[in-house]
């Protein structure tokens, strides 16, 4: 999503309806998986296939689209739902609706754990919503010995409505993982990690009422920007995380047969 040189920006209207144009049209995209309700696409050439576009879509019954956005926002919650999760925290504002934050998640074994620092900005249009992000560096936040900082050029959300009570949800990635993975990692993203992943946020949404009851019902800065208590950062303390600046480790040498066997769920 970056729009190229090293000058870090807040996206606009027309790189969130770029992003929604990307989400809806199925032209360049392959079909990878369509099953229970969740299909996977992927665009990009197979030689080229570590920083490919995946797309994912799964229709959520029973969860308003406001409450999957709050979902997507709620970090606390996030610990709950998202065991892939190994650390996320929100670093500072930019604006009212645009931010820095860290996340960083664990890899099936035995590749290497990655994490991440991304400007992640939202837009709620009448009864949808849309949350993006793009990696950016920041001085305080530089690459971890024991992680792969890997590299988001785009990804984000769009929450549909659809109808009363239900949404339609995509998720739609392009990240370098600053590493030569092997062709199976690749095929598992399609198969298996991304439809997975899909399903949790689908029964987060379903529970999160609920948990939110018990749990600072009334807090949400991401709807009411005067709660929001992050220091406040500027965009001059940003570059833009270019991959090619970062270590690219090789691990096209992993055969899948060392899977956890946790890895191997769908």
């Amino acid at each position: 999503m970056s729009r190229g040189g090293d000058m870090v920006y807040i996206p606009d209207d027309s790189d969130f309806s770029s992003f929604r144009d990307q989400c809806e049209s199925l032209e360049g995209w392959h079909c990878r998986y369509n099953k229970a309700g969740v299909t996977v696409w992927s665009q990009g050439q197979e030689e080229s296939c570590a920083v490919q576009k995946i797309k994912t879509c799964i229709s959520c019954k029973d969860v308003p689209a406001e409450t999957l956005y709050d979902v997507l926002h709620d970090t606390r919650y996030r610990k709950k739902w998202d065991s892939n999760m190994i650390e996320t925290y929100d670093i500072g504002r930019l604006t009212v609706n645009a931010d820095v934050g860290y996340y960083s998640w664990k890899c099936p074994s035995p590749l290497k754990n990655r994490d991440f620092v991304t400007l992640r900005s939202w837009l709620p249009l009448g009864n949808d919503y849309m949350i993006i992000n793009y990696s950016v560096k920041h001085p305080k936040y530089p690459p971890r010995k024991d992680f792969v900082r890997a590299v988001s050029l785009q990804t984000g959300y769009l929450i549909k409505a659809n109808g009363a009570g239900a949404c339609v949800l995509y998720y739609l990635t392009q990240v370098d993982p600053r590493g030569s993975l092997p062709k199976w990692v690749v095929n598992r993203v399609s198969q298996f990690v991304a439809p997975k992943a899909m399903k949790k946020i689908y029964k987060a949404g379903l529970k999160y009422p609920e948990w939110k009851r018990k749990h600072d019902p009334g807090y949400k800065p991401w709807v009411y920007p005067e709660q929001n208590t992050l220091p406040s950062i500027s965009l001059e303390e940003l570059s833009v995380q270019h991959a090619d600046s970062l270590e690219n480790i090789d691990e096209t040498g992993l055969a899948e047969e060392h899977l956890s066997s946790s890895d191997h769920e769908a």
